[in-house]
């Protein structure tokens, strides 16, 4: 959907905060405002591409004179296999970038791609629309790589090989966290050491690999609490974790207050008591 005076709160719904089934991404070729995603607020101007991994929570707050597209779109239009360097599923997960500032002189040709899209988009549909909508959103998503790779060369903040092996932790992450949050799971499915996985982590994220998969688990609880009337216990084991002690001590942990005590809050619009440990 373009998006050419303003953001009309109509179509993209996205002032009140949204959990959708599906991976957005926003193209702002003009205009600024601010972000939140799960919480996190980013601060965005022209030229600025924004990933909304499926399931993530987002609204926006004083978006003005913006100039863009939204475009939404399922798993079914992305892809996975050996060709993990250019392979851009990790884009949409939860360690993946969030935004990607484009530079000026490449912002013309995001826009005639996205325009080429749209156009396809809603051309009437034959047989050979779904693989053209695929290539399409895959050229799109590679450049976006792109330019998140180059600005990450240009600020020295890991080497090739952590960012590779990062890339491929992100896309099993968001696969198997309610199921494994066991360190040794990831390093064997990935064909790493963990010390290995733990070193490219630490580089990437600045973070450990087992905190890592502990701050997913409880990032989807805190969705979990937010957007449903699912008992604690129910939301313990959807994030892998059966014992309701051990999910309540690490969910505190995580956001600074207990998982009822966080969404009596998050449904009243009460400031939180703590800010809780930083992700």
């Amino acid at each position: 959907m373009r998006i050419r005076s303003g953001v009309p709160d109509d179509e993209t719904g996205c002032r009140l905060e949204q959990r959708q089934d599906f991976h957005t991404l926003y193209w702002i070729r003009s205009g600024a405002g601010r972000q939140v995603i799960d919480g996190t607020p980013l601060e965005v101007g022209s030229s600025t591409l924004t990933l909304v991994g499926r399931g993530q929570v987002y609204r926006y707050d004083d978006m003005s004179d913006v100039d863009g597209a939204v475009i939404g779109f399922g798993d079914d239009l992305l892809y996975e296999g050996p060709a993990t360097q250019v392979n851009p599923v990790w884009l949409v997960g939860r360690y993946g970038t969030q935004s990607v500032s484009v530079p000026v002189e490449d912002a013309p040709r995001m826009d005639l791609l996205i325009d080429i899209l749209t156009a396809e988009a809603e051309r009437p549909h034959d047989a050979s629309s779904v693989e053209v909508q695929r290539h399409l959103l895959l050229t799109l998503l590679l450049l976006v790589q792109r330019h998140y790779d180059d600005a990450r060369a240009e600020g020295a903040m890991s080497d090739d090989g952590d960012a590779r092996l990062h890339r491929r932790f992100v896309a099993l992450l968001e696969r198997d966290f309610a199921h494994h949050h066991d360190v040794d799971h990831y390093a064997e499915a990935l064909g790493v050491p963990a010390p290995l996985l733990a070193r490219a982590l630490s580089s990437s994220t600045g973070h450990p690999t087992k905190a890592l998969i502990t701050d997913r688990a409880m990032l989807e609880a805190s969705r979990l609490l937010r957007f449903t009337d699912l008992q604690i216990g129910v939301i313990a084991s959807r994030v892998g974790l059966r014992n309701q002690f051990y999910f309540s001590r690490a969910f505190k942990q995580r956001y600074g207050e207990s998982p009822q005590a966080y969404r009596t809050r998050v449904r009243d619009g009460a400031s939180p008591a703590s800010a809780g440990a930083t992700s």
